[in-house]
């Protein structure tokens, strides 16, 4: 029996099950994510997480399982109506910019806006502010070729945000920045998030980003936790992290024991 999805969850699955060449990725992942909100999920390499965003933005149907975005079923949907979704309603950034080489990057940021009907002008000035605030709109008459690898990821999370879609996924999307970088694009993000109600789906193998998200949820070998506050879930980092130190320290002082014991016993040197 079809379980209709809460009401206060702009985007929520149950029972996701997916299979890459025989290899389980998804094992009955089941997350409901509210409007604004910034869930981050986080895990090891290979945990499945690239592979859930893309069954939950309909790029790849789930073997098994519901996926619903504003109460309708995406699950249901033809390839034709999922290409639509994506393109009208939601935003993307991968880990590495992916821009249509033969335009430029005012070009690339502003396409979105043209597929879905605006105007030249207003896609132009959408898509220049965009780049602004990316601090990348020098850039915006040069094409991808001519660009660095961290001015490319910058247009990339500009395309995602210029058309102000309902759900951005992004996987690993500060992959390519050094740190200071990294700090500004998130900010960037989620300061988007707040300002125009944009759920942000972030995946990342860096637990430092957990503090810009709402809540995080942890995967690990295809199966997801229950997504707790950012706050505890950093706070449980922070645990682990003294309680390894701490054990460190007690091996530490255990070897010196043991050292001082073997001195102590040892045979005097004449």
């Amino acid at each position: 029996m079809t379980v209709a999805p809460p009401d206060n969850d702009v985007l929520w699955a149950r029972g996701l099950v997916h299979t890459i060449r025989g290899t389980a990725a998804l094992r009955g992942v089941s997350v409901g994510v509210r409007e604004g909100e910034v869930l981050a999920v986080t895990g090891p390499r290979g945990c499945g997480m690239s592979t859930l965003l893309d069954c939950l933005s309909g790029l790849l149907p789930a073997d098994e399982g519901e996926i619903w975005f504003n109460s309708s079923p995406v699950h249901t949907l033809g390839r034709t109506a999922r290409e639509r979704l994506r393109r009208e309603r939601f935003g993307h950034v991968g880990p590495e910019p992916r821009l249509v080489p033969e335009l430029t990057a005012r070009e690339n940021v502003a396409l979105p806006l043209l597929l879905a009907g605006a105007s030249r002008k207003d896609a132009t000035v959408a898509a220049t502010e965009w780049l602004e605030r990316l601090d990348v709109a020098d850039c915006a008459r040069q094409r991808p070729a001519a660009l660095r690898q961290d001015e490319r990821q910058r247009i990339a999370v500009a395309r995602a945000l210029a058309h102000r879609p309902a759900v951005v996924f992004a996987d690993e999307p500060t992959a390519p920045l050094h740190r200071d970088a990294r700090d500004q694009v998130m900010r960037i993000l989620v300061t988007a998030s707040r300002s125009h109600r944009i759920t942000l789906v972030l995946a990342t193998h860096d637990p430092g980003l957990a503090r810009y998200a709402d809540r995080v949820a942890t995967m690990v070998d295809g199966r997801l936790a229950a997504p707790v506050r950012a706050r505890q879930a950093m706070a449980a980092a922070a645990g682990d992290a003294a309680g390894a130190a701490a054990s460190d320290g007690a091996a530490a002082d255990s070897a010196e024991l043991l050292r001082r014991g073997v001195e102590q016993c040892s045979p005097t040197s004449v």
